[in-house]
């Protein structure tokens, strides 16, 4: 079977007591790639394990892929035909309970966002290979070409810096194993070629969770442009899908046993299944909860900060604060003291003006996203009434304007460029490559190295 010459997604998640956790697993190979391919290897090799545990429904044989991608593709269209006939005949949403709900979704989904197409970075050095060409393709319009207005990661980060979610609370472990996985077959692809293929061929289907998605952010006033653009790439005629299908078939062995690597590639296809997926991202959701989380972390700063001129219920604030796991009975007195009316107009609320605004006291105290929450905790069934039902529409579009560069920015990129051109041919593209890992891709330097080496490949970056 083939190799490379140089190495460059639901469930509750129990990482084994010998191998890192997913959290800390990510975090390492995005830092330190090199000196933790031990551990990567051996997270890929028990999550290998139980991929092979899941029912797979892959084709029998290598042959059917195409037919049985376009046969997905129309039951996921005919599926997203019926979701909008029952949406016009007046059905709610199905994702997304109000606008807290959706960004909870992207909060929850952000660590494998963050390195999206990560997985495709270890077959670069191959480039002048055809059999991986497909597999390049894909990864340099993951990365935009270059262009930092189609680059997966810096979208996703623009989405998560409008709404403040860059530092939305910790997650579980179990939202980094998508990640962890991801970076681990980037920088172990030598070892584990026919998984990444079938990883990628499993990660580039077009799921009908995804139309759903695009669909509801946009009601709700959330850029979809990101999620949008992964509709379109991931077509099944010309698209990542069809691509996916066809690296599967350009890798196949001629004198070797094609039916291992294809079991091979298959367990691969099943890595998709493990860890939290975007579905379960969203079944996850649980606004009291959340609410309550967010006041608890809040507390932890809060305490001692207010002075005890006002008493609820008779204690002062700096007392229910201090109190871990009280904040349940807390917001219930500030209700019963007309602090907050729930299923009302949130501007309604005493404590919705103490915190909103720029002249709010407690101005600047919770982020965009914590008042969302707050927002449509207090707004309740208020938020839904039949003449607040219309959707804010969204136009999509491609985020924000490219920011104006200074010129001290401009003159780092141009010294940059000028010192990557002297560099031997070779060295050129090792040094390109470097720069294109999923930690710096979508850095300055990376989205030049992007540009540069999409033009070596001779096909000039020009995005999507």
């Amino acid at each position: 079977m083939p190799t490379l010459s140089t190495p460059i997604r639901q469930h509750t998640y129990s990482p084994p007591t010998e191998q890192p956790a997913a959290n800390a697993l990510y975090q390492n190979l995005l830092q330190q790639p090199q000196e933790h391919l031990a551990s990567a290897r051996q997270f890929l090799q028990a999550q290998l394990r139980q991929a092979s545990l899941q029912p797979c429904d892959l084709p029998d044989a290598p042959h059917q892929l195409n037919e049985w991608i376009r046969a997905g593709s129309v039951r996921t269209t005919c599926a997203y035909r019926d979701y909008l006939n029952a949406r016009k005949q007046g059905q709610p949403r199905r994702f997304f309970t109000n606008r807290a709900h959706a960004l909870y979704f992207l909060r929850s989904v952000a660590p494998t966002k963050m390195v999206d197409g990560a997985w495709l970075y270890g077959v670069l050095s191959q480039w002048q290979d055809w059999r991986f060409h497909t597999l390049v393709r894909t990864y340099l319009e993951e990365l935009g070409d270059g262009e930092s207005l189609q680059n997966h990661v810096v979208l996703y980060k623009q989405l998560l810096n409008t709404h403040e979610l860059d530092n939305a609370g910790a997650l579980s472990a179990g939202h980094y194993v998508q990640g962890a996985q991801q970076l681990a077959l980037a920088y172990l692809a030598n070892e584990f070629l026919p998984e990444l293929i079938g990883y990628n061929l499993g990660y580039e289907q077009l799921p009908l969770h995804l139309l759903i998605t695009t669909y509801e952010l946009n009601e709700l006033g959330v850029d979809p442009y990101y999620f949008q653009l992964h509709v379109t790439i991931d077509n099944a005629d010309t698209g990542h899908a069809q691509k996916a299908a066809q690296a599967v078939l350009d890798n196949l062995p001629i004198s070797g046993d094609a039916d291992v690597f294809y079991q091979r590639v298959k367990r691969g296809y099943m890595l998709n299944e493990l860890g939290i997926s975007s579905m379960d991202a969203i079944e996850g959701f649980d606004l009291e909860a959340e609410v309550h989380r967010v006041l608890e972390q809040k507390a932890l700063v809060a305490r001692n900060m207010h002075s005890d001129f006002c008493r609820i219920e008779g204690r002062t604030v700096n007392e229910w604060l201090s109190q871990p796991g009280r904040t349940g009975d807390f917001l219930a007195a500030l209700e019963k003291r007309g602090w907050i009316h729930r299923d009302t107009d949130p501007t309604e609320s005493r404590f919705w003006q103490l915190i909103q605004g720029n002249r709010a006291p407690m101005f600047g105290v919770f982020s965009a996203y914590e008042l969302q929450l707050l927002h449509d905790w207090i707004a309740g069934e208020w938020s839904a009434p039949h003449s607040q039902r219309q959707p804010r529409r969204y136009v999509a579009s491609k985020m924000a304007a490219e920011p104006v560069d200074p010129d001290n920015f401009d003159a780092d990129q141009a010294a940059l460029e000028q010192q990557l051109r002297k560099l031997p041919a070779c060295d050129l593209t090792e040094e390109l490559i470097k720069l294109m890992s999923p930690s710096s891709h979508f850095t300055p330097a990376g989205l030049l190295a992007t540009r540069l080496f999409a033009r070596v490949m001779g096909q000039p970056g020009t995005g999507h």
